[in-house]
């Protein structure tokens, strides 16, 4: 775990920088400068409050919620939305499962989950009939957190799928036959309406799209809602959008509110008071096998992942949220979501 908290101890001399004494003034080294008032301070206190909030625990659910992580714009956080949320979930004290049915398998990279060609994968699951529990590994760095990994040869399931019988359930009968217990599943999309994403959309309950703050942000999200209301119309009746989550959210630019004002007007109580943040540390995280909670949990973006779950997971069993927890204000632009009708 990487965790500024670690070097953050007993400080023999004051931060570096302007020093107010005047020369020659005899100034004592024993004490050293409030914790507060220095980066390191700082940041060990938000690791040691996210890591202490995560640890504090949630109602779980009366039965498994399967959530279906979709969006096929790529660039717009899935994954990303997907693994944070699962070790923010798992951190607050659930047992949660990811299954990642993206064949590039960045989400079994994030979770430092070993998923070369060999590795009994969701592929296995999906085409060759293996039971789920068969693919399933612990991630080492969160407990009760769990990954089904996708390998490179998910990449030609879309094929192989369409002669197979009951080819959109396939995933839906792998999930009820596992017999751990599980509070969460959450399933990683490919960036496609295929046959893959149908699997996922006939498993799920709830379908979270995640939407980042920019201008082309809506686009395509009008034939994604469509495809939600197919499936649900033919396939599986429960399914229904529970949760938009807005990320990339940078607060110093006007399109950012606004895009995030339009989609709140639009949406309504489906989106999450919580927005992640634009941040350097959650695209570091995945290069070292981790996600932000592990590789830095003082930083803004583990603290609104946290803070994301924490609302999903209270929301899911019908506890309000404290709306002081909301951040994102923006100006209306009545042409943002044009097209998405």
């Amino acid at each position: 775990m990487r965790s500024d908290a670690n070097i953050a101890g007993p400080m023999t001399d004051p931060v570096p920088g302007p020093r107010a004494e005047s020369p020659g003034e005899d100034v004592s080294r024993e004490t050293p400068p409030p914790m507060d008032d220095t980066p390191i301070g700082r940041a060990a206190q938000l690791a040691v409050e996210a890591m202490g909030h995560a640890g504090e625990g949630l109602p779980r659910p009366e039965q498994t919620r399967v959530i279906v992580v979709a969006n096929q714009k790529g660039g717009v956080g899935k994954t990303t939305t997907t693994v944070n949320l699962a070790a923010s979930l798992a951190l607050h004290g659930g047992r949660v499962l990811v299954i990642d049915l993206d064949p590039q398998g960045n989400a079994s990279t994030a979770l430092g989950i070993d998923h070369h060609a060999e590795v009994p994968s969701i592929y296995d699951v999906l085409v060759e009939s293996k039971p789920l529990s068969d693919v399933v590994q612990p991630v080492v760095d969160v407990e009760g957190l769990f990954c089904a990994p996708a390998t490179i040869d998910l990449a030609g399931a879309e094929i192989e799928l369409v002669s197979l019988v009951a080819r959109e359930s396939r995933l839906q009968r792998a999930i009820q036959a596992y017999e751990q217990p599980l509070d969460y599943v959450l399933i990683d999309c490919p960036p496609s309406l295929g046959l893959l994403t149908v699997n996922a959309l006939v498993a799920g309950q709830e379908v979270l799209i995640p939407i980042q703050c920019e201008y082309y942000a809506l686009e395509g999200l009008g034939q994604l809602l469509r495809n939600v209301d197919l499936v649900r119309g033919h396939l599986n009746p429960t399914l229904h959008v529970s949760t938009i989550l807005l990320t990339m959210y940078d607060g110093r630019t006007r399109l950012a509110s606004q895009v995030a004002d339009e989609v709140r007007n639009h949406f309504g109580d489906e989106v999450l008071r919580t927005s992640i943040p634009r941040s350097v540390r959650i695209s570091e995280a995945p290069s070292y096998g981790q996600t932000v909670l592990t590789y830095d949990p003082g930083s803004s973006g583990a603290l609104s992942y946290l803070e994301a779950a924490r609302e999903m997971a209270l929301k899911g069993v019908g506890v309000s949220y404290d709306v002081t927890h909301a951040h994102i204000g923006a100006q209306s632009n009545p042409n943002m979501v044009e097209g998405i009708q």
